[in-house]
């Protein structure tokens, strides 16, 4: 997937949701499509800040501006806004591991230290779990992130609150009886498969679970971008902010 810089049909579909370059005295005062291309680098290469080529700018301002985008929502307002052209006909919702580099341990206590990290500890090390909520072309409406070690059931319900498919699909990760009841008061159906333990075998669509790949491509996609297969950032705010960057870059290709 080869994405170092927006075409001019991509910044078109992204132009209006920019904060900031109004034209001033001296021009417009900031480059909104450059800083873009430079966080899609970063996000691609998986290099530090200060490896990014002075074409794209000082390193120590893009850095700065994008932690300031983090605080103010930008790139949830992208991702949301791209989202109403999902195409609901189902639902699917899934969770991918990405292992945590060393660097990303120690946050300071001043940052919110632990629980502002989002980062768990299993035997395969440091690691945090994107839950993700895709539509019927496997492209994402909701990403949620958590400590590595939580199940998939933990995010479910938010991932499909206020969504009104005509079905879900999931593993059968997702087979709990307060997950499907809430499927079927929202009027949807439900596409999981039931485990062999259940006393009351559910009925369950193999056709369409089949369908459930498209989240997996998406996963697959989302990992072609260095910055999130691997996990640099100390604060997971910071590493969310890269995901869902690639998650629109995504949309917009």
């Amino acid at each position: 997937m080869d994405i170092d810089a927006l075409r001019d049909d991509e910044w078109e579909r992204l132009k209006g949701h920019m904060p900031g370059g109004t034209k001033g005295k001296r021009g417009p005062r900031t480059d909104n499509r450059r800083f873009l291309d430079a966080l899609l680098w970063m996000a691609r290469s998986g290099g530090r800040w200060r490896d990014l080529p002075e074409r794209l700018g000082d390193y120590r301002t893009v850095k700065r501006r994008y932690y300031r985008w983090i605080e103010m929502g930008i790139l949830d307002a992208m991702l949301e806004h791209l989202a109403r052209e999902a195409d609901l006909e189902w639902l699917m919702i899934d969770s991918t591991i990405v292992r945590a580099h060393q660097h990303a341990a120690g946050a300071p206590r001043s940052k919110g230290g632990p629980d502002a990290q989002g980062l768990g500890r299993s035997r395969g090390g440091l690691s945090t779990k994107i839950h993700a909520a895709g539509d019927a072309l496997g492209l994402p409406v909701r990403l949620i992130a958590g400590p590595g070690q939580h199940s998939d059931i933990a995010c479910a319900a938010d991932l499909i609150d206020g969504f009104s498919p005509d079905a879900v699909l999931g593993d059968k990760g997702y087979d709990a009886d307060h997950l499907c009841g809430a499927i079927q008061r929202a009027g949807a159906t439900v596409v999981i498969p039931p485990r062999r333990n259940r006393k009351v075998q559910r009925p369950c669509d193999r056709h369409l679970y089949k369908e459930r790949n498209q989240i997996e491509r998406f996963f697959n996609k989302l990992k072609q971008f260095r910055r999130v297969a691997t996990r640099y950032d100390k604060l997971l705010v910071n590493f969310m902010g890269f995901v869902k960057l690639a998650a629109i870059a995504i949309w917009i290709r």
